[in-house]
């Protein structure tokens, strides 16, 4: 894959049902926490970000080992879904997001939009926990707000439709997001496809 097409599959943006949580990140703090974010070891959250990141890696190797050795990336294959497994099991005990409802949420390579109960400034800074699903794949990133507006509701709480865009994003998380983005809009596509051909029956 080439840059250009890279850059492109980074601006496709999906409709998408996911788990988050974000928290407002004084403005005199962000570097501190992004140069935290890099340094530090992989978080109890992003354990199976990471674990997918390797699996992308491999996956080209794999297909060659797949030609010539099938017995042996089968195997392989096997030991990635015992570690995927692990990797899901260590996460459910250390994130609420693993129970919390997922909500619907607009989301691309280089930011996100949801609902929330608070109105937030344009600027304002968050530090965004994001699990994807059906992968419960967690990324952690920093986002600047760019817009949060009024909507209507049915009910009497004011809501409010957040925009944001990433600022920092660790370069395989994004990658991870990316493949998601990919793997959700072609899902949503054959979806569309095959009720047309329901209801052209």
């Amino acid at each position: 894959m080439n840059k250009g097409q890279d850059e492109r599959r980074q601006y496709f943006r999906i409709e998408d049902s996911l788990s988050l949580s974000y928290q407002t990140v004084p403005l005199d703090e962000v570097p501190a926490c992004v140069e935290r974010l890099e340094k530090e070891l992989d978080s109890h959250f992003t354990v199976v970000s990471s674990l997918a990141a390797v699996t992308q890696e491999m996956m080209g190797i794999l297909h060659k080992i797949e030609a010539s050795r099938p017995e042996i990336a089968a195997y392989l294959k096997s030991l990635d879904k015992k570690i995927d497994i692990l990797g899901r099991a260590f996460l459910a005990q250390t994130t609420e997001l693993f129970i919390q409802p997922a909500q619907e949420v607009n989301l691309s390579a280089t930011g996100i939009s949801f609902c929330v109960d608070e109105q937030l400034s344009e600027g304002t800074i968050l530090e965004l926990k994001i699990l994807l699903m059906p992968s419960y794949t967690g990324i952690l990133s920093f986002a600047e707000v760019i817009g949060c507006d009024p909507v209507e509701t049915e009910v009497s709480e004011q809501r409010y439709h957040l925009r944001t865009t990433f600022t920092h994003i660790r370069e395989r998380d994004r990658d991870v997001l990316i493949q998601h983005v990919i793997q959700r809009q072609g899902a949503q596509i054959r979806q569309a496809r095959e009720q047309l051909d329901q209801d052209g029956e």
